[in-house]
């Protein structure tokens, strides 16, 4: 049973897991940069341990930091929260060595399954379809030739060790790969250390769906699916549940192939699979597992009725599952917009300031996972996320109506943020329907810009034919 659980992240989902561990009893000790000292969720810890300056690399980051404060505070488990060391195989390691408890699977499943092509030969062990591509990573240009050979163009050339979207290269034929395998490689090591690559087929109309899994290292639930295909740059912004591409039969499927591969690797803790879904055939491929929490995991929980991060930390505790796959059901619908410090009106340039005059929606079907309020300064050294705006109803029309009107209530001065994005997005039509894919965003985005520089150039176009005319 865990008794003082020492929390290593900042914002939300410090926050999160602060609000969560308090439900069970558990005390909270959030370790915190120099920078987050005035942080909410430090002012709603019961503790809090300063492990470093600003830089993450000194402090969230800094395995020998945090394993001395959770030394010194007498933490009995350490929660990693998502990103910083949250899939770091050896930090999981060392706190397992140092006698503490990690919530979140063993260390040996995180480096397993946080490699993508490890990842990959363990689906396909499981019996869980993956995209056509290389059966492990590729070391030369001959080799990744007869892979495309095998699987076609265009190809992803992708990072083993990558995650967030990064390392992922496009090649369109035999020339762009011969030019990008090795940039692609170096990329690799720079980035992740390892530069290993590996090649899939490139699904051009492909969209994102994954599997919310938690599992007790011998049995394993589903909480059913999550679209998250609206992207930019390979990273989500608005994300649903359940998925508006999938039929039941479908879904059911894709669901039940994603407790295989947990059960398959005995998986313990709250997981994430990670799938691309081809609109074209009705195919569902596996891609990667996060083996953490995820940002967009409210979504699950607000259609489902469970504590997802409740349940890591008791699971983490040593209790087996204590529900049935019959026990879990979907009710309605549910959409998260993703609320980061950009100003998508000047191509989503950091906003930074201090908060002012900050107004939440609530009502109905209203959640905020955020760390905001009045008088917070943002400091300039992390994740631009600030706030998850999360609303359930009874159908994905009703849903998206009340997001309108959730986001119509928000206010905040003091910097600009992506909330606008959102308002005009929900107004589409082809987010209406669900009729989009991964490449979507971005071609909105293009639009949209292309549709506001017309917009721009009117009147000043305008004036110059008047003045020729007069002449």
């Amino acid at each position: 049973m865990i008794r003082r659980l020492l929390i290593v992240n900042r914002g939300e989902i410090a926050l999160r897991i602060v609000r969560a561990a308090r439900e069970l009893g558990v005390v909270s000790i959030v370790a915190h940069s120099e920078a987050d000292a005035d942080t909410l969720a430090v002012r709603q810890a019961d503790e809090a341990v300063c492990i470093g300056p600003a830089q993450a690399a000194k402090s969230y980051l800094n395995i020998p930091a945090v394993l001395d404060a959770a030394r010194n505070c007498q933490a009995d488990a350490v929660h990693p929260g998502y990103g910083f060391l949250s899939e770091s195989a050896d930090f999981a390691r060392a706190v397992q060595e140092a006698g503490l408890i990690f919530v979140g699977p063993d260390a040996d499943i995180i480096a397993r399954m946080g490699d993508k092509a490890s990842a990959r030969q363990t689906a396909m062990a499981a019996g869980v379809p993956v995209v056509p591509g290389s059966p492990t990573a590729v070391e030369s240009l001959d080799q990744a030739k007869t892979v495309a050979e095998d699987v076609g163009y265009p190809l992803l050339i992708k990072a083993a060790a990558g995650g967030g979207g990064r390392g992922i290269r496009v090649a369109e034929d035999s020339g762009m790969l011969a030019q990008q395998l090795p940039q692609a490689q170096a990329e690799a090591q720079a980035a992740f250390g390892d530069g290993r690559v590996y090649l899939e087929r490139f699904i051009t109309q492909a969209r994102h769906i994954e599997v919310q899994v938690l599992g007790d290292g011998q049995r394993a639930v589903h909480f059913f699916e999550r679209e998250c295909s609206l992207q930019r740059r390979r990273q989500k912004i608005f994300e649903e549940a359940p998925s508006p591409a999938l039929d039941e039969p479908t879904r059911q499927r894709l669901c039940e192939s994603a407790v295989a591969l947990a059960e398959h690797v005995g998986y313990r803790g709250a997981g994430t699979l990670e799938y691309l879904f081809d609109d074209q055939t009705g195919e569902f491929f596996f891609i990667e597992m996060n083996t953490r929490i995820q940002v967009e995991h409210p979504v699950t929980e607000m259609v489902t009725g469970f504590d997802l991060v409740r349940a890591m930390i008791i699971l983490a505790g040593g209790e087996p599952l204590s529900i049935a796959q019959k026990d879990i059901t979907l009710r309605g619908w549910a959409v998260e917009m993703r609320i980061n410090a950009e100003d998508p009106d000047r191509n989503f340039f950091p906003s930074l300031g201090t908060v002012n005059g900050l107004t939440w929606p609530t009502g109905p079907g209203v959640r905020v996972d955020s760390g905001l309020y009045d008088g917070y300064k943002m400091p300039p050294f992390y994740d631009s996320l600030v706030a998850k705006l999360i609303v359930w109803d009874a159908s994905r029309e009703q849903a998206l109506v009340r997001a309108g009107r959730a986001l119509d209530e928000f206010r905040l001065e003091g910097f600009t943020t992506t909330a606008s994005l959102h308002r005009r997005l929900i107004e589409d039509a082809n987010v209406k329907a669900g009729a989009f894919d991964t490449n979507f965003l971005e071609r909105w985005l293009e639009s949209s810009a292309s549709a506001a520089d017309q917009h721009k150039a009117t009147p000043h176009d305008a004036t110059v034919k008047e003045a020729i005319n007069e002449q």
